[in-house]
């Protein structure tokens, strides 16, 4: 690797799932009352629910829009109750983003451990609010869609 390498390294973006990737709610609507009802306070721990869910509005497009420019990487938390969230996960970017993420995954619970430039996530939760690099807050007011954090990267004009 030379100098000139390394100064040109692509900025690391991770990439949170439920709620930035990943519409948690559209698998809820697939879960009948019944099992709901048994999970009450509980929901992320429904086997299987993790691989039901849909695509948020505009995560496809921009993920493989800000593939060119960045080194992307998921990463995210999953329920530790519910053992089938992990292969859910994995199962759901297979299908949807395979070719963005492919074994580019970090699962974990403490996302503060990781290293990179920029994080995008919903939550400050499992070690993002403590994240070493830029949380940008998706869903916030700053950054409401996919969107506003093309714009913010440099991805997209305003």
């Amino acid at each position: 690797m030379t100098s000139n390498d390394f100064n040109e390294r692509k900025k690391r973006v991770f990439v949170d799932m439920d709620g930035v990737l990943v519409d948690f709610e559209s698998g809820l609507a697939q879960v009948s009352e019944e099992v709901k009802k048994e999970y009450e306070g509980r929901l992320d721990e429904i086997p299987g629910l993790f691989g039901l869910m849909k695509p948020m509005p505009g995560a496809i497009e921009a993920v493989h829009k800000l593939q060119k420019h960045y080194d992307l990487f998921i990463l995210s938390t999953a329920p530790w109750k519910n053992h089938s969230s992990w292969s859910d996960k994995v199962k759901w970017v297979t299908q949807y983003l395979d070719d963005v993420f492919h074994k580019r995954m970090v699962i974990t619970h403490r996302k503060d451990l990781c290293q990179g430039d920029y994080l995008i996530d919903d939550r400050g939760k499992n070690g993002t609010s403590e994240f070493s690099g830029e949380w940008i807050e998706f869903g916030s007011d700053k950054f409401p869609d996919w969107n506003s954090v093309l714009i913010y990267l440099g991805v997209e004009k305003k």
